[in-house]
This record gives C-alpha cells, structure tokens and sequence, in this order.
C-alpha cells in the first residue's frame, strides 16, 4: 500500500450480502465506483469542479477480481493506483483490502474517460486537473505494475 492512495472507506451493510453470507459481487463494484468519485474529488472534478469545467469521467472498462470473501460488518479501504494516464484518459487500479488483517479482497483495473458533459464527447482534461494527476502519477510511476493489471478473461487450453 506504499504511496497507493487511500481514497475510499466503508463497513459492509447487510443488504449488501449475497444468499452465502459474503459480498454480493454487485457491490464490489459499487465499492469500487465509490473510489472513483472519491478520486474525481482528489484530482479536482469535484462538484464545482464538474460545473465549472463541464467535465465528468466515464468508466469505459472495468475488470474485477474477486480474491477472498467479504462479509457482513467487516470494515474496508479501497487503495488507488494511477498505472498511466494521458490529456483524456485515466488507467487506474483499486485495491480493496481488510484493514484488520491487510487481506487484499479484489483488484478492479479500469480505464476511465474525461467527457465534456453538454457536447457527450472526449475531452482534454482541465489544466488544474491534469496537474493534480501529473503529481499523484509522479509517486506512483516507479510502483511495481500489480500482478492482476492487463489480464486476460478466457479459459487456457
């Protein structure tokens, strides 16, 4: 978790709990859309931000790997990697682990999109903003890739 950052944290609520007494996988992602807010905030497309700029982010890929069960009551903290980004697009990785034991619980890389609100199209990110993600790359450039970053979904022959 060194210079990862700590941007999301929750308890997990019974009606997020599958017919198994776990997570549903459903709210994994919840969990790690949460993040992505909370990282629209860090970098500065808050709120204002948003309306300023008429800026927002769109998820356009998402993968989830699920590594350990989670369940009812447990507190958790999603960790946030930036893996590459350039003027429109973010490559990011959330981190959702168990603080009381540091499990790491599920890994969600995702490619995310600055998007022009009115026109529904690509944009360059704001200049404040990108500055904000230039900084924050800055400290993790050098962090190992993590091992679940560019899979592939298929089954090996």
């Amino acid at each position: 978790m060194n210079n990862l950052l700590l941007i999301h944290q929750a308890t997990i609520v019974e009606d997020w709990i599958d017919y198994n007494g776990h997570l549903r996988d459903a709210f994994y992602f919840l969990l790690f859309s949460h993040a992505t807010d909370a990282l629209m905030d860090r970098i500065g497309l808050d709120a204002d931000a948003r309306a300023i700029y008429g800026h927002t982010l769109y998820t356009l890929e998402a993968h989830i790997n699920y590594l350990s069960e989670t369940k009812l009551g447990e507190d958790v903290q999603v960790y946030t990697q930036i893996i590459d980004y350039d003027t429109k697009r973010l490559h990011i990785v959330h981190h959702l682990y168990r603080p009381k034991d540091g499990e790491l619980l599920a890994v969600s890389e995702q490619m995310l999109m600055n998007i022009a609100s009115e026109a529904g199209r690509a944009a360059k990110f704001a200049t404040s903003v990108e500055t904000s993600i230039s900084q924050i790359f800055g400290s993790h450039r050098l962090l190992p890739r993590p091992g679940y970053c560019g899979r592939v979904i298929g089954i090996r022959r």
